[in-house]
């Protein structure tokens, strides 16, 4: 008895609230949790694998733009995923109906609107400009170039309104941190003096699709992810509950400065279906 009371004592206040309630939905970030550089993270497979068998439902989230829904299907599944493309919830197909902008820099497989539904895209005069997000490949280069930034911000100054899929300033590959499109999505604000309206995480509109898909309450979602400051604030914010995976984004310093505490630290989504368990 004495031992289960310093057991008691020694977990954190809101973990003990929290892990008396129960999950209906689970949102799984892809890039850090489940992959980096479309490579299966360790125990990962295995992980969404035990999930399914223990009767959770699951969204996989994501805010690559760079890759169609159906082509980053096959990628999970060649990486051993068993996952179908209606889980997926991509920042172009699921930011909501709020807003179709006619005009962006950004991957041609987003402007190819294969997910993007009903969006005309025009060379000039534009109502609004939406960002894509950056990849690995040289083509991030072509797209966000000087000319093409100048374009963007020529119509902002006309009037055009600023739309971004996501506004993450860098995202981790295996070779390293790699600049994302949330540097220029902040650099066109400071010259036009205007304020991005985000379609992709961490929206509201974004959360709420997910959470329409799964039937499930913020109060009773739990969201996965690496991504402390930005995707975790707002989860918080929205009142769902947060597991930390330390992977991918993940910096011992900067979880210590952040102040924000998820409601459970975890190595890897590996340790999620055991964890999860200890709930029932």
């Amino acid at each position: 008895m004495k031992s289960s009371k310093l057991i008691r004592r020694s977990l954190p206040y809101h973990y003990r609230i929290n892990r008396l309630a129960y999950v209906a939905a689970i949102l799984i970030d892809i890039d850090g949790v489940l992959c980096v550089s479309n490579e299966a993270i360790p125990g990962a497979t295995g992980a969404v694998r035990r999930l399914r068998e223990a009767g959770h439902r699951l969204r996989f989230l994501t805010n690559n733009t760079t890759c169609p829904r159906a082509r980053l299907t096959e990628l999970l599944r060649s990486n051993g995923f068993d996952i179908e493309e209606q889980e997926l919830q991509t920042a172009p197909a699921g930011g909501g109906p709020s807003a179709r902008p006619p005009s962006r820099p950004g991957p041609d497989d987003v402007g190819d609107r294969r997910d993007l539904k009903g969006i005309e895209l025009v060379g000039e005069s534009a109502d609004a400009v939406l960002l894509g997000g950056a990849d690995e490949t040289e083509e991030t280069g072509r797209v966000f170039s000087h000319m093409n930034l100048a374009r963007a911000f020529a119509e902002l100054e006309a009037g055009a309104e600023l739309f971004c899929l996501h506004r993450n300033p860098w995202w981790q590959t295996k070779h390293g941190p790699l600049l994302d499109t949330g540097a220029y999505v902040a650099g066109l604000e400071y010259a036009a003096g205007v304020h991005a309206t985000v379609l992709g995480k961490p929206s509201s509109s974004f959360f709420a699709a997910a959470l329409e898909t799964l039937d499930s309450d913020p109060g009773q979602a739990l969201v996965v992810g690496d991504d402390l400051r930005r995707t975790f604030a707002a989860a918080q914010l929205h009142g769902m509950r947060t597991a930390l995976v330390r992977t991918g984004k993940f910096r011992p310093d900067v979880y210590e400065r952040s102040g924000i505490r998820p409601t459970v630290l975890l190595s890897s989504i590996a340790d999620l279906p055991e964890w999860l368990a200890t709930l029932r």
